[in-house]
């Protein structure tokens, strides 16, 4: 199966009588999504284009319970709360509606990525619900199906759906709700003969003080370099797919690095700032910059949040991981590649 491609499930027009599991990555932008144009429909103001990992999956299963009076969901074994059941909650709901069954669930999610510290963990987490509760609740959904309801869950969800390289459309932003909805899915972008890796540097694996959601909606309001930066990073997914196409790392990496850096200076320049780089981030983005010097290719990726991603050659990327230990002191260091979509499997995870 090609790694863009998704257990789909077209097959299936009736709901599971067992339960549906399924396991999903976290992806990293290259070029990022930052800002809702709709916070309902989760519907972004531009475009983006990530990697999937092959890193930090999460594996969630989904039963239906028709006696149950209520969802029940666990979280890494211990009972969903707060604002994580919340969402969980709303996104069953919807698959419901769509399903036009009422039937509770029984959600089982095990996560093995940070949460809440700008490591994608929402992407994986509701690619692999979307999964899984289209196939318990039996709709009939292709790729760009799935995409769309990930995307109800969290945007970045959207692109976890594929592996690889994805781009996820912004859409029509003068359509009616309805259209628009249907116009913003991913799906996976053509690379080249590329071996990328990215190098995490976890320097703070605790939750961030401002979340994603909140960050983007003061930016969005406040920043007067919000719009400046979503008409460059239009200009970046054009040139960032003709690289992408042509296997040249080096190109891919700069305008990555470039794209993320204006991404930061849109929350640093909102009213009152949003910085989530800490100094510990400088330390690794000085190590990336040296290790250019030093004539290898890394450039630096960051979400909202502390933490740094390194795109480098996979050949590269022990020596890059070697040096960004060394800055992070104190912080852990893993190596990604590309990764599968989001998929189906049996009980033993195959």
């Amino acid at each position: 199966m090609p790694e863009h491609q998704t257990t789909a499930l077209r097959t299936r027009e009736r709901p599971a009588t067992d339960g549906i599991t399924a396991v999903a990555h976290p992806n990293i932008a290259l070029i990022k999504y930052w800002g809702k144009r709709d916070e309902r429909l989760h519907l972004p103001w531009t475009s983006s284009l990530s990697m999937t990992l092959d890193i930090f999956p999460t594996t969630t299963s989904v039963r239906l319970d028709a006696e149950a009076a209520d969802d029940e969901v666990t979280f890494n074994g211990s009972p969903a709360a707060g604002e994580e059941r919340r969402r969980i909650a709303a996104f069953l709901d919807l698959v419901r509606r769509r399903s036009r069954l009422t039937h509770r669930a029984v959600v089982d999610t095990r996560n093995t990525v940070p949460t809440g510290a700008g490591l994608a963990s929402s992407a994986g987490g509701f690619a692999a619900l979307a999964v899984a509760a289209a196939g318990a609740y039996g709709l009939d959904l292709d790729d760009a199906g799935l995409s769309r309801l990930a995307r109800r869950g969290s945007g970045s969800a959207s692109r976890s759906i594929f592996g690889g390289f994805a781009v996820w459309h912004a859409g029509t932003p003068t359509a009616p709700p309805a259209e628009a909805d249907l116009s913003s899915y991913a799906e996976p972008v053509v690379a080249g003969d590329l071996d990328p890796a990215l190098v995490i540097a976890v320097v703070n694996a605790g939750p961030k003080e401002v979340s994603s959601r909140a960050a983007m909606r003061r930016t969005v309001e406040t920043s007067p370099l919000f719009e400046p930066w979503a008409a460059s990073s239009r200009d970046d997914l054009t040139e960032m797919r003709a690289a992408l196409l042509r296997a040249d790392l080096d190109a891919v990496g700069e305008i990555a690095e470039r794209n993320a850096l204006g991404m930061h200076a849109t929350m640093l320049g909102a009213r009152p700032a949003v910085r989530y780089l800490s100094p510990a981030t400088l330390t690794v983005l000085d190590s990336v910059l040296e290790l250019r010097r030093d004539g290898v290719s890394a450039y630096a990726t960051m979400d909202a949040g502390p933490n740094v991603k390194v795109l480098c050659r996979r050949t590269d990327a022990e020596r890059v991981a070697e040096a960004v230990r060394a800055a992070a002191a104190g912080g852990t260091v893993h190596i990604a590649g590309p990764g599968q979509g989001a998929r189906l499997v049996d009980e033993s995870g195959r």
